[in-house]
């Protein structure tokens, strides 16, 4: 296993443990929103929170998932190729995506330091918003190194019996 690989599963799961409390805070205020509601009235700010926590919990989790090939594949074409196309194909596929992802990271980076400076808040609650923005370009970031990674191994495969 590479410094690469290594440094993308330590990121990922520091990520995915982030994610996951974020997650549970996310589930246990709409639950306490729904049963407010019930009783007496909703809670002020509910859906901007949630709204935030579902951001980072996507975005955390993106790598982690790619890691894990967990996002939906099509391969119904790719598998009728031979193995030496199959490499070509999963090799330009990562350095597309590992750019698309750069830029979309990037983008969201440079959008964050401009409602930084504007000190853009939300409307019900008053929450700076931006360090949910740079936490959604962190996840991409994150995701463009995992598919840096993925890059690397599609063009460099493993030979039998390595580890």
């Amino acid at each position: 296993m590479g410094v690469l690989e290594r440094f993308c599963q330590f990121l990922n799961r520091g990520l995915i443990v982030v994610a996951g409390f974020f997650l549970v805070a996310m589930v246990s205020l709409t639950c306490a929103d729904i049963f407010s509601r019930l009783i007496w009235v909703p809670i002020t700010g509910c859906v901007e929170l949630v709204s935030f926590f579902g951001a980072i919990v996507t975005a955390f989790a993106l790598g982690y998932t790619q890691m894990r090939r967990g996002h939906i594949w099509v391969d119904v074409l790719i598998n009728l190729f031979p193995d030496g196309v199959k490499r070509v194909v999963n090799t330009i596929n990562s350095l597309v995506c590992m750019v698309f992802f750069a830029v979309v990271a990037w983008r969201i980076a440079r959008w964050s330091t401009t409602i930084w400076g504007t000190g853009e808040v939300t409307e019900t609650l008053h929450i700076i918003y931006y360090p949910f923005s740079y936490g959604v370009a962190l996840g991409c970031g994150v995701l463009s190194l995992v598919f840096l990674n993925d890059f690397f191994k599609s063009l460099f495969p493993k030979k039998e019996g390595e580890k």
